[in-house]
């Protein structure tokens, strides 16, 4: 059974105009994206800037409301569930942030922002919560001492480790990832990748991770979905995206990924080249007349693509 079923997900938010400012169109950031998370597996959702893919993963974990489609978790539908019903499912659900300066509360120490989602589902004594916060801490790889300084002591690499103490607190079942190493330097986002893939093992969890870099990408996750202007352009496993893409957005960005080797570059250029071409020859052949990609098409058991 899968842990997280999405089906035909929307978020749309709607444009006023007029005097009156009656709704006469919508942004529609989701439009009906669908996929499937299975227990301890790692799932990419990759596109530019803007495409929805982080808008998706705060939909889920209910930062903001869905338009329509369905979301289940554990065969129960998130969408349709009340405030109170939902609470409860809030701990199996947590999220890394993106920007690891603003995510933490400059005013708390890291004590009590590892100990809050504690506080708030669970019945502790000061000493064990204390206990529980010195093991996330240490497990982080933080020393005991640092559970009393503040989030400005830190570099932004020890920071996401705190943002990632906190989000393990409550042993969640599902970790939504919104580029947790995009504001860090290389070598350290290589540090903090490493060490998730890492507690991914020992708590069995399992990641929806949402990411621009096709390379970090390609490195964490077992499938991989790829978004375009709020709706999926393939779908497949790491392997069939990187090695056999299908859809021209796809080739577009994989051929975006620098070449570190100098003898390849020129090889690379014309393979943009000739890809910016089959762009301006095949466009109907990806997109309708409105500019908006076709529906999800299956051209293997894994792999799917939105081609006419």
């Amino acid at each position: 059974m899968s842990l997280l079923t999405v089906n035909d997900l929307k978020v749309h938010y709607p444009i006023r105009g007029g005097f009156f400012r009656r709704v006469v169109d919508h942004v529609r950031a989701v439009d009906g994206i669908s996929f499937e998370l299975q227990p301890g597996e790692t799932y990419g959702l990759v596109g530019e800037s803007g495409c929805g893919k982080t808008t998706s993963g705060r939909a889920i974990i209910g930062l903001n409301k869905s338009t329509g489609g369905e979301m289940l978790f554990e065969g129960k539908d998130l969408a349709k569930m009340g405030r109170a019903e939902r609470y409860k499912h809030t701990k199996d659900i947590q999220m890394i942030f993106q920007d690891p300066y603003s995510s933490l509360n400059g005013r708390k120490n890291v004590l009590n922002i590892i100990a809050e989602p504690l506080r708030n589902f669970e019945r502790l004594s000061p000493k064990e919560e204390l206990l529980r916060v010195q093991e996330l801490v240490a497990r982080v790889g933080l020393s005991p001492e640092s559970i009393y300084k503040y989030p400005h002591q830190f570099s932004g690499g020890q920071r996401q480790r705190i943002g990632i103490a906190r989000a393990l607190a409550l042993n969640p079942k599902l970790i939504i990832a919104d580029e947790p190493v995009s504001a860090l330097d290389v070598s350290v986002q290589a540090q903090v990748l490493n060490f998730m893939q890492e507690i991914q093992k020992d708590f069995n969890l399992t990641y929806l991770f949402i990411s621009h870099d096709l390379g970090i990408i390609q490195h964490m996750c077992d499938r991989i979905g790829i978004m375009y202007r709020g709706r999926f352009v393939e779908e497949g496993t790491a392997d069939e995206i990187y090695n056999n893409p299908q859809h021209v957005y796809t080739k577009r960005l994989i051929a975006a990924i620098p070449e570190m080797n100098p003898e390849k570059r020129f090889e690379k250029m014309h393979l943009r080249q000739s890809i910016n071409e089959e762009y301006q020859t095949g466009y109907n052949n990806y997109f309708d007349k409105d500019g908006r990609m076709f529906d999800l098409k299956k051209i293997s058991e894994s792999h799917s693509v939105a081609m006419q």
